[in-house]
């Protein structure tokens, strides 16, 4: 990987080191890609903190707003003396709810503890696994399904042509992009996305800053 400075606020970003051969790859290979790409000249996948901790963070976010789920993990990742899985299973379950945590919530984030201390997951392998492989591990657990899984691949292990079909994003961004924002199937976006690979990661995340602006983390 290599590292850049980012302005504000102060912190450094590890750039994919595919990110500028994905870009020439999609400019040439890609209409919409050759138009948008330029547009955001700064943009790159962001990764923060450990594979536990963004497992456990995308959990306690789902199905409420981003507000609320910064809330929620500001409070929970207070509990533990360190937000790691020995730690998450030490706590008490009524303190888990009292952080905001609803009863499923806990149970996810306990059986994710408990796939991670007894090394279920493959942590250490992940680097030399496929894509698949990693995504059977992860939605094996309870309370990640494939969307989740498919994000951490992007946005930890930074795995270059993964292809979230199931990101509303996604299909949202391709409708507008290619076919004058009338709806469209996955097969539909599968047939755009032919183009994409090697990079489908890096394409999408542009079809994601065309509906947004604002830098995408799903980590």
């Amino acid at each position: 990987m290599k590292t850049v400075a980012a302005a504000d606020p102060p912190q450094v970003v590890q750039v994919p080191d595919y990110w500028a051969d994905a870009c020439k790859h999609l400019i040439k290979k890609d209409r919409v890609m050759k138009r948008l790409i330029p547009q955001f000249p700064d943009s790159t996948l962001q990764s923060r903190g450990d594979a536990f901790s963004t497992l456990a963070r995308s959990i306690v976010g789902q199905q409420i707003s981003v507000k609320a789920a910064q809330t929620v993990w500001h409070r929970f990742e207070a509990l533990p003396k360190k937000m790691t899985p020995g730690h998450v299973l030490k706590l008490k379950v009524d303190d888990m709810r009292a952080a905001g945590l609803s009863a499923r919530k806990v149970e996810y984030l306990v059986d994710l503890s408990i796939h991670f201390d007894d090394g279920t997951v493959h942590v250490k392998d992940w680097q030399a696994m496929d894509d698949a492989a990693i995504i059977a591990e992860l939605v094996a657990i309870r309370g990640i399904g494939r969307w989740t899984a498919e994000m951490f691949l992007m946005f930890y292990l930074r795995r270059p042509n993964v292809l979230p079909l199931d990101d509303v994003g996604l299909i949202n961004g391709i409708a507008k992009n290619y076919f004058s924002g009338e709806a469209v199937s996955r097969s539909d976006a599968r047939e755009v996305a032919a183009a994409w690979a090697p990079y489908c990661s890096v394409a999408t995340w542009y079809i994601w800053r065309s509906l947004d602006t604002i830098p995408v983390n799903k980590a």
